[in-house]
């Protein structure tokens, strides 16, 4: 049985223009300048620089409000209302090839030279090998990773060497192999664990008294180590303290990633291009935006003019007709990405400038300790705008400050209360916490019970598990392994 009912529902779409705006304001400055060069590319009506003929926006908006709504073309009466959409989207604003901060960047320049694998097989050629022991040798080098380590058990390469390389071999030869592996450059490569890292390093030193008491350690007392039971390292190898302490700082001049040192120099390396300035002229603060946030652009002369051209002709063929369709779409599409950069800017720098001034005590100081607890709704409401609106100003922003370039997002933080009742950061709180870790006495480090004492007589009551918690965002390991002898 078929049934007819009203039904109303209240929704919210955003437009394509809406969607993109919030596309360009997420774009970081280098991102939008890519952004901004394949709008350049794909649309001929938009260019870039000053336009020497200042009334040409005058003349576009004129020539383009006579075809607007009802406006016909020519004498079929072909109405521009049909190459638009129903809400008056033309098809290129919703095919438009939107820049996304996921997409792959296929035109990045990669860093010449030599690889890490290629470097360490090139010093196999100094070795005499047998063809099978090239073969594994080879493989091995293959297997290491960019830290320097081979992080697999010998039997899975063994038979991994059955099954691609055709190699039948035991794991014997694998680790009579792996020696010569470790004898290659830099110290420590092909390890198999950082034990077996620090061993090798130790091996190619020479044979000191420190260097030997160091490699026992490193041997037959790892886990004693790692742990800093130094009172059992003291009995275990019976020696004084200033022995130990000298053989510890052999081991801490070790390289833990012996491959990081080569294989690093390969990585592209990624500049940071702040976004905004802040400085500090007579005691004030001052904001700026980066120029290449600010590009100059207008619409295209010569297509404004012939749109006017064939509104003034007589004779419209089929052909003009259609040549028109697209000129009216790729001039409202470099008018409207105009406007949209303009909009981009004024939101770009209202959001940051309510940010300077919700942090003016830190911006004019420096000093962490002074930054306000402010979350994304302070500001969204101060300005008056969507809290994803400041989001995607914060997530990827950079500012230039005299104390360094930070990312925006750092100065939000959530808040609580201190002894007297007020609202402080918990920046403020952990930026403290590290400065009493800082000054502690190494041989007796603090622990998280006495430093949530120490905050609390500094007024920030705090519970253990919090100071646990604030202490591990900061990567600050326990009390025992802060300890030093």
């Amino acid at each position: 049985m078929l049934k007819q009912h009203l039904q109303f529902k209240l929704s919210q779409k955003l437009s394509p223009q809406q969607i993109q705006l919030m596309k360009l304001i997420q774009l970081p400055t280098q991102a939008f300048e890519q952004r901004l060069k394949q709008e350049l590319e794909e649309n001929p009506a938009l260019e870039g620089g000053k336009d020497k003929n200042d009334d040409l926006d005058a003349d576009f908006d004129n020539s383009s409000d006579d075809f607007n709504d009802s406006e016909t073309i020519g004498n079929d009466e072909i109405n521009v209302d049909e190459y638009l959409s129903d809400d008056e989207i033309p098809d290129y604003r919703t095919q438009a090839n939107n820049y996304s901060s996921d997409d792959e960047e296929k035109t990045m320049p990669y860093a010449a030279g030599t690889s890490f694998t290629q470097h360490l097989k090139n010093q196999l050629n100094t070795y005499r090998l047998n063809d099978e022991e090239r073969d594994i040798a080879e493989f091995l080098v293959g297997s290491v990773d960019e830290s320097g380590y081979i992080r697999r058990d010998l039997s899975d390469i063994m038979d991994d060497l059955a099954f691609t390389q055709n190699v039948y071999t035991s794991e014997e030869n694998i680790e009579k192999v792996l020696k010569i592996v470790h004898q290659l450059d830099p110290a420590g490569v092909g390890a198999r664990n950082l034990q077996e890292c620090l061993s090798i390093q130790l091996q190619r030193k020479n044979k000191t008294a420190e260097v030997e008491l160091a490699t026992a350690i490193i041997d037959n007392a790892f886990e004693q180590f790692t742990k800093k039971h130094y009172n059992k390292l003291l009995q275990k190898f019976s020696i004084s303290e200033e022995q130990l302490k000298d053989a510890i700082s052999e081991i801490e001049h070790l390289n833990p990633k012996p491959g990081g040192s080569y294989a690093g120099n390969n990585k592209i390396v990624e500049h940071i291009v702040p976004d905004f300035a802040i400085k500090i002229v007579d005691g004030e603060l001052e904001l700026t935006l980066n120029g290449r946030n600010a590009p100059e652009l207008h619409v295209s002369r010569e297509y404004n003019n012939m749109l006017k051209g064939y509104k003034d002709s007589k004779d419209k063929s089929k052909s003009q007709k259609d040549a028109i369709v697209f000129i009216k779409q790729k001039l409202d599409a470099a008018k409207w990405f105009i406007e949209a950069i303009k909009q981009r800017q004024q939101t770009l720098f209202v959001t940051m400038s309510a940010i300077m001034h919700y942090q003016k005590d830190y911006f004019l100081s420096g000093d962490e300790r002074n930054l306000k607890p402010m979350i994304l709704k302070d500001v969204a409401d101060e300005i008056n705008m969507d809290v994803s609106t400041v989001s995607r100003v914060a997530n990827s922003k950079y500012v230039d400050t005299p104390y360094g370039t930070k990312l925006i997002k750092e100065f939000f933080s959530e808040s609580m209360k201190n002894d007297q009742g007020e609202d402080v950061s918990t920046r403020e709180i952990k930026k403290i916490l590290e400065t009493v870790i800082e000054e502690e006495d190494k041989k007796k480090p603090l622990t998280d019970e006495t430093l949530a004492s120490i905050l609390k007589e500094k007024g920030y009551p705090i519970a253990r598990r919090t100071v646990a918690k604030y202490r591990e965002q900061l990567d600050i390991p326990v009390a025992r392994l802060r300890k030093k002898i």
